[in-house]
């Protein structure tokens, strides 16, 4: 899977492209989602590579309340280039919490 994301804080991280092989199956009656980077030699000049170390996400759940479930993921992103530390904890952040509150909005609707 190749995905991109968008230039962070005002573009001093610049947009990032990534070349994942990911894997989900069904675990003990929820899903495990694992994926690690490709290398892959073509690269778009307008994108920094980013490199995604072995990752997994588990969704179960919950055995008190079957209409809930419990995500744990487990990431490690390398982002790659000349950034300030402070930088990519802040944007960091800011993505993952992004990206859990468009999944608490996508189960809503679903």
């Amino acid at each position: 899977m190749r995905y991109t994301t968008a230039g962070q804080l005002l573009n001093i991280i610049s947009p990032r492209e990534f070349v994942d092989f990911s894997y989900t199956v069904g675990y003990e009656e929820g899903l495990l989602s694992c994926g690690v980077s490709l290398d892959w030699s073509e690269t778009r000049p307008e994108f920094v590579r980013g490199y995604n170390h072995p990752c997994g996400w588990f969704c179960v759940p919950l055995k008190d309340s079957p209409s809930q479930s419990l995500l744990t993921g487990y990431i490690q992103t390398d982002l790659r280039g000349m950034i300030p530390q402070s930088a990519v904890d802040t944007a960091m952040a800011s993505t993952l919490t992004n990206f859990y509150g468009d999944l608490r909005k996508a189960l809503r609707k679903a």
